[in-house]
């Protein structure tokens, strides 16, 4: 190939879990797209960018944040610009958890998801007005599930499934049982759609009965979190049965980090005992603006790898496992010909601020931050 392409973009290190790439090379890029990418690359470009020792992935995917560009008090009570607080620091696309429901997808669809240069999904609130409500959005009398199988039916290439967070903060006096069966009811009439799902934190629901209900392919987030009932067995400190067994029956597990759900002893016992996380996310939201260090999918990463995960597995689950998740692995993802040209370059900061867990517990700093982001082809910032 020898055309020239508008943007070259070159790395002593390339990651590519999709194409088994882990070494020095360049990615060619022409409108929006990949042409080219691999060690041997070296084309005419409009614009040429060496980053050194920083190491380049496809654009990061955060599979369980809260982006909302609607006015507060008119749109999801957690929500934030993408384009400010996730894709300035690496993420190129992000899942929403449940910011819209119903009655207010079309709003959210219009201020949200359609200006954004962020790719956003959604997986859709059971609820009516999704995160709107003041109060709990689950209540008895805002769960709709013919509504939520209608809407997620009618725009499948913009809703991924339906969000269930079955917390008693979440679904206030409703039964979380019930719930679940409704939110299973919902996605069934749908097509079968997935469920991003926040299991019940009180010991009302065992972890291992609402295991029980799930399908593969369904997605519980929040899975390193020191909740009672979290994925340890507390009489021997490793993984519970059943959520082995969950993850054998195709179950997937996210992190979710958030304000309250990853614990580094979590996440060490179960690392060191062969459970990793399926995916990585940060569950960001409004109370992580402006918050030092910075909460953000490089930083969660990070984390993951300080609690004891391969460095490439942490990659590969903010890249390739959810862009495959989103049934979006030829497009996002990847360096791939052909793919969308979403990159991410992330630069190892030795001296950055130690990692803190959500109950306060830190370990040593070194932290992957990033330094540049192209979406759809175009710098985002560098």
């Amino acid at each position: 190939m020898n055309e020239q392409v508008d943007l070259l973009v070159r790395s002593r290190r390339l990651f590519d879990a999709a194409l088994g790439i882990d070494g020095p090379g360049a990615v060619a890029i022409r409108a929006d797209r990949i042409v080219a990418a691999g060690p041997g690359v070296d084309v005419p470009a409009g614009q040429v960018t060496d980053l050194g020792d920083a190491v380049l992935l496809p654009g990061l995917i955060d599979l369980h944040g809260h982006p909302d560009r609607r006015p507060a008090g008119q749109g999801s009570k957690y929500g934030v610009d993408p384009d400010t607080e996730f894709l300035p620091r690496g993420v190129t696309t992000v899942l929403s958890q449940g910011d819209a429901g119903a009655d207010d997808w079309a709003d959210y669809v219009a201020a949200t998801i359609r200006p954004a240069r962020t790719r956003v999904r959604m997986a859709l609130n059971l609820g009516r007005r999704g995160e709107a409500l003041p109060g709990p959005a689950l209540e008895a009398r805002d769960v709709a599930v013919e509504a939520a199988a209608m809407t997620a039916a009618a725009d499948p290439a913009l809703i991924w499934g339906i969000a269930l967070n079955s917390s008693r903060a979440v679904t206030g006096a409703n039964d979380p049982r019930r719930i679940l069966r409704q939110a299973i009811a919902a996605s069934e009439l749908a097509g079968g759609i997935p469920l991003l799902f926040g299991s019940r934190r009180e010991t009302d629901v065992s972890l291992d009965e609402q295991l029980a209900l799930l399908r593969p392919g369904d997605i519980v987030t929040y899975c390193y979190s020191s909740t009672p009932e979290n994925i340890l067995d507390d009489a021997t400190g490793h993984v519970r049965q059943s959520v082995r067994e969950a993850r054998a029956r195709g179950i997937l597990f996210d992190i979710g980090h958030g304000m309250a759900s990853f614990d580094f002893r979590i996440a060490e016992a179960a690392i060191a005992d062969g459970f990793p996380p399926d995916t990585i996310s940060t569950d960001q939201y409004v109370r992580h603006v402006g918050s030092q260090p910075q909460h953000d999918l490089p930083r969660t990463i990070s984390k993951l790898i300080a609690a004891g995960m391969a460095e490439g597995d942490a990659f590969a689950a903010a890249t390739a496992r959810p862009a495959a998740v989103l049934g979006l692995a030829d497009e996002i993802g990847t360096l791939a010909a052909g793919a969308c040209a979403d990159l991410t370059a992330l630069r190892w900061n030795p001296e950055a601020a130690p990692h803190v867990d959500t109950t306060g517990a830190a370990r040593p700093g070194g932290c992957w931050e990033p330094v540049l982001v192209v979406r759809g082809g175009e710098v985002v910032t560098s």
